[in-house]
């Protein structure tokens, strides 16, 4: 299949006019993120804390998260399907889909089935549905607002994804102790459904375009297309490894390390888990909300001082969880702990959107859905690979974390200087 190539620019130019009524549409689009996004948030907090609870283990948990984030790989197909239908349309069913899975889940709940193997299912199946649905959305930003404004949109749609991790552990927390899982689980599924019934009301620009076979060769050819396109632009692959490492190296440690400390090491109460899981979300928040400031420092020629930073963050950490800090109560590791994980999640929102508008601002529309699901298919596939070795390391050395910690923090170090040298020769905006 033949498509007749368009320079990014005139691309641009032709959608000038389509930009002027985004805000009202981006307004709605960002209404439906926080209902879904919250939805999603609480329900993932209320299944992990029930798995924890349920097995003590930190090996099962982060294996489930592994498993279940295997159908985030399926992503390049949703950008691809993003790129050839109406992205308003795909939210759409996106939402009721997950509304759907969430009742299913609920219904099983209340009937007693608490099987680990079924929770495992559902996030997966939710995870299929995530793969799909974040290419949709983060390709429609450009269509929404003018270029000039795509930073401080990529900002507001993290911000709102972040949004959710701090209320949800925080609610979550509240209403774990007072209400069954399957009540928590129901909440999720009405807040899917109200972010469905809202999308349904946004206008995103949409050109259908010419298919010559059937659907499943198209998408194919799409994809392919996609694939070469990011092999040829530099800025992307180096952008898809680095996004890849940070997923692997750093991802897990918000996303396993710090819960399996929190409660198992610690032993903390669910309102001191949720307490901080709540503060990692809103260090995110407060990232995405300042990247006007700090992309007028970022650069890729400096990206390696940031990821050093991070390792060095990764100290207090492996402070948190020494023996001689863990005698003293759950107050000061707690707060050690903090010191870390805090900082660290505010400089992974800033990197994340800092690359994604990056790409955003170079790549063509009718590119754009492929190459944002390429960028989050890869950072996706390292994820597992990650909570996998995280819950391994955790789990040998159960009683000397601060070994894998200072391990990753090596490794996080040696792709510094990778990138140190990678970016280097990158050409800026």
């Amino acid at each position: 299949m033949e498509e007749k190539q368009i320079k990014p620019e005139l691309l641009k130019q032709q959608q000038i006019p389509q930009i002027i009524p985004a805000p009202r549409n981006f307004t709605l689009m960002v209404l439906g993120q926080v209902v879904s996004i919250m939805g999603s948030a609480l329900l993932r907090f209320a299944l992990s804390l029930f798995v924890l609870d349920q097995t003590g283990r930190a090996d099962i948990f982060a294996t489930l998260l592994a498993v279940s984030s295997i159908p985030l790989i399926a992503g390049p197909f949703g950008g691809a399907i993003a790129d050839r239908f109406n992205r308003r349309n795909l939210m759409v069913i996106y939402d009721f889909t997950s509304s759907g899975i969430a009742f299913v889940l609920f219904f099983l709940l209340w009937r007693g089935n608490n099987s680990i193997l079924l929770i495992g299912l559902i996030m997966t199946c939710l995870s299929f549905i995530s793969a799909m649905y974040n290419p949709t959305v983060s390709a429609s930003i450009p269509l929404l607002v003018a270029e000039q404004k795509i930073e401080k949109a990529n900002g507001i749609v993290n911000a709102v994804q972040s949004l959710g991790s701090v209320l949800a552990p925080i609610l979550g927390s509240l209403l774990y102790g007072y209400l069954p899982i399957d009540r928590l689980i129901f909440i999720s599924f009405i807040a899917f459904f109200l972010s469905a019934v809202m999308e349904l009301f946004i206008h995103i620009p949409f050109e259908k375009g010419t298919m010559e076979g059937n659907l499943a060769k198209v998408i194919i050819n799409d994809l392919k297309e996609g694939f070469i396109y990011v092999r040829k632009e530099p800025f992307i692959y180096k952008s898809v490894l680095l996004a890849a490492a940070l997923n692997m190296l750093v991802t897990p440690l918000l996303v396993v390390a710090v819960p399996a400390i929190l409660r198992l090491v610690m032993n903390s109460s669910e309102a001191m888990y949720g307490l901080g899981n709540g503060l990692i979300g809103l260090a995110m928040v407060f990232g995405a909300l300042t990247i006007g400031f700090f992309t007028k420092k970022l650069r890729f020629a400096n990206v390696y001082l940031w990821l050093l930073g991070l390792s060095v963050l990764i100290l207090p950490i492996m402070a948190a969880v020494l023996p001689i800090v863990l005698s003293t109560g759950n107050l000061w590791p707690f707060l050690i702990l903090m010191s870390g994980a805090i900082p660290i999640s505010m400089l992974i929102s800033i990197l994340s959107i800092f690359l994604i508008s990056k790409v955003q601002r170079k790549t063509p529309n009718a590119q754009l859905g492929k190459v944002m699901a390429i960028i989050m298919a890869a950072a996706q596939c390292s994820l597992p690979l990650g909570q996998l070795l995280y819950g391994k390391l955790l789990d040998t050395f159960e009683t000397q974390l601060f070994l894998p910690l200072l391990f990753i923090t090596l490794l996080l170090v040696f792709v510094s200087l990778i990138a140190k040298v990678g970016f280097k020769n990158i050409v800026e905006d």
